[in-house]
C-alpha cells in the first residue's frame, strides 16, 4: 500500500500569520536612552546575525558611532552611501563578518541580506505597516525586539491592532534610565491606554 502523501501547508503572509510564528519582544525606553539599553542588550546576549532598523540616517550613524566608543563593531549603511559601499556591507553581512548592520527601511529592500536571526527596531517606523516588512526577516527563524519609546506608543498599539495580538514587554535589570534632557522630557503614558468617555448626567 502506498503511503499517502499530504500536500504541503500553504503558509500565509498576512500581518496575523507572520505575527503568530514570529518571536516579538519589546523593551519600553525613552529616545535618549535607546542607545545604552541597546549597548547593554548586547552584552547580555548570544551573538546573532542582527539588522536593526532605524528612522532616519543620523540615528544610524549616531547608534554606530556610539557603538564604536564602547569597542562594539558595527556598521551604519544608507542612502548617503554609494552603490558599492551598500553592496559591500551586503556581501561582508551575507558572510558573517559583519554581524551589526544599522540600516532603514528604505536601504534595507534593496540589500538582499540573508542569515539574519534578529531584528531590532531601534525605532518603530512611521507607517505602521512597515514593521511587518522588517518582521517577514525573521519569519519562523528569528526574533524581532522593538526599543519603544512614550512618542512611539501610538504606532506600537496600531501594530498590534493589525496583527492581533501584543508583543511580550521585557526589562533589562541591570537598565537605570537617565533623566531626559529638558527638550525631550515628556510624561510617560500608560500603555494602551483608552479614551475615557464621559456619562452623560441623569
Amino acid at each position: 500500500m502506498e503511503e499517502e502523501i499530504k500536500p504541503a501547508e500553504k503558509k500565509y503572509y498576512d500581518y496575523i500569520s507572520v505575527a503568530k510564528r514570529t518571536t516579538q519582544n519589546v523593551y519600553f525606553v525613552a529616545q535618549h536612552d535607546k542607545k545604552s539599553m541597546f549597548e547593554l542588550l548586547l552584552k547580555n546576549s548570544d551573538k546573532k546575525q542582527t539588522v536593526v532598523l532605524t528612522r532616519s540616517k543620523k540615528n544610524a550613524d549616531e547608534l554606530a558611532d556610539y557603538l564604536k566608543s564602547k569597542e562594539i563593531k558595527a556598521v551604519s549603511i544608507h542612502g548617503n552611501h554609494r552603490a558599492e559601499q551598500i553592496n559591500d556591507a551586503r556581501l561582508s553581512f551575507n558572510v558573517g563578518e559583519t554581524t551589526i548592520l544599522i540600516t532603514t527601511d528604505m536601504i534595507l529592500k534593496s540589500m538582499e541580506l540573508t542569515g539574519i536571526e534578529r531584528v531590532i527596531s531601534y525605532d518603530l517606523p512611521l507607517v505602521p505597516q512597515e514593521y511587518f516588512a522588517r518582521l517577514i526577516l525573521v519569519d519562523e527563524v528569528g526574533e524581532s525586539i522593538s526599543f519603544v519609546s512614550p512618542d512611539e506608543e501610538g504606532t506600537l498599539e496600531t501594530i498590534e491592532f493589525l496583527m492581533k495580538c501584543e508583543m511580550k514587554e521585557l526589562e533589562l535589570e541591570e537598565f537605570s534610565p537617565t533623566a531626559a534632557p529638558k527638550k525631550e522630557k515628556k510624561k510617560k503614558k500608560p500603555r494602551h491606554t483608552k479614551k475615557r468617555v464621559k456619562k452623560e448626567e441623569d
